[in-house]
């Protein structure tokens, strides 16, 4: 609480009703330095051996569109195959125009992780955000 002086004969104190901010910026400002220091110790680059998933698969819609990526980097939507230039245009008649169809996307075990990265920019780059990856099904361990 803080006190404003007047000047003149009155010797009343009047009172301030301002809020001292201080303390709390100070507070935040430690808390910031606190976070800052401890969030590069929360993330962890260790490699490691995913194992298969025995999720529940989601149900697969009427007319899947399949975007496979075979050992030599040879891309096909469903049976038909297609150059990286021209995926955006074939997908586009695909589907029909709509961006928001999900995209099955499989590859090969042999695929090189930068190719794969590669082709999600061109679907990424025609508009096609709904991307499903597609992988094989294990039986559930009892």
């Amino acid at each position: 609480m803080g006190l404003h002086l007047k000047e003149g004969a009155d010797d009343d104190l009047a009172e301030n009703h301002e809020i001292n901010v201080t303390p709390f910026i100070d507070v935040m400002l430690v808390l910031l330095i606190i976070f800052m220091v401890a969030a590069p110790l929360a993330t962890v680059d260790i490699k490691v051996d995913l194992p298969a998933s025995t999720a529940k698969p989601a149900p697969r819609p009427e007319k899947p569109v399949f975007l496979s990526v075979k050992a030599d980097q040879r891309l096909f939507i469903g049976e038909d195959e297609v150059t990286p230039e021209t995926l955006g245009a074939f997908l586009d008649a695909k589907t029909h125009g709509k961006k928001d169809t999900t995209i099955f996307f499989q590859a090969d075990k042999g695929v090189d992780y930068g190719d794969l990265m590669s082709v999600m920019d061109k679907l990424r780059g025609a508009g096609y955000l709904k991307v499903g990856l597609v992988g094989l099904e294990t039986a559930a361990k009892k």
